[in-house]
């Protein structure tokens, strides 16, 4: 009567990056080195966010950039303006450590410049003891902790993708781009700090204004 097929359309997704050795321990030199506050720029109930120095844009270069090639290798279908942009045209913008406590929170958000990324570096927490607490436990699909991204999927619907958030993540980066929406939730009854590095990539119009 009818013949059919299914036809799957290209989404836009995020990478999920595993940091060498190297690469998190120059971050946690950068934390120790941490400096002023950078809380006046961001959207986040969260009492500790300093702002981070790239020394000799070591990790813009080692880093961030090959994630920017992988991206857009990866999703050549990607919105104009994201995998047009030369990577050798991109500057890190932006560049902090958050040190999230019990109760503190980021809602959803997200971030201005092309490409912007996460590093777990301590999660102090596991979310399914989180969420298996008892003021929790009637509570349907319970958050506690989990990191969340949002998208609109090919019907127009936001959805969404949640981490379940323990310590075998530390170590772990999300590199997106900066439209994406994303947050944070909070956690319970843990004293330990929950600390994550973050930062945005923009396009380096200075390149264009010296050709």
């Amino acid at each position: 009567m009818f013949s059919c097929k299914p036809v799957y359309p290209p989404v836009t997704g995020w990478l999920e990056v595993g940091l060498s050795t190297e690469a998190l321990q120059y971050l946690y030199n950068r934390i120790a080195d941490a400096k002023g506050s950078a809380k006046g720029d961001l959207a986040g109930h969260i009492s500790s966010s300093l702002e981070l120095e790239d020394k000799d844009n070591w990790f813009t270069n080692n880093v961030l950039i090959g994630c920017a090639n992988e991206f857009n290798q990866k999703f050549p279908y990607a919105p104009k303006g994201i995998n047009t942009v030369g990577v050798n045209k991109l500057v890190l913008n932006g560049f902090w450590v958050n040190q999230q406590k019990e109760h503190e929170f980021n809602p959803s958000h997200n971030h201005g410049g092309v490409f912007s990324f996460v590093v777990w570096i301590k999660i102090p927490t596991n979310s399914e003891e989180q969420n298996n607490q008892d003021f929790l436990k009637e509570v349907n699909d319970s958050v506690a902790s989990d990191f969340e991204m949002s998208y609109i999927d090919t019907s127009g619907a936001v959805t969404s993708y949640m981490y379940k958030m323990n310590p075998d993540m530390e170590g772990n980066m999300l590199f997106f781009p900066s439209t994406f929406r994303h947050g944070v939730y909070p956690f319970y009854n843990c004293k330990e700090d929950r600390i994550s590095i973050s930062g945005n990539l923009y396009y380096d119009k200075t390149t264009d204004e010296n050709t």
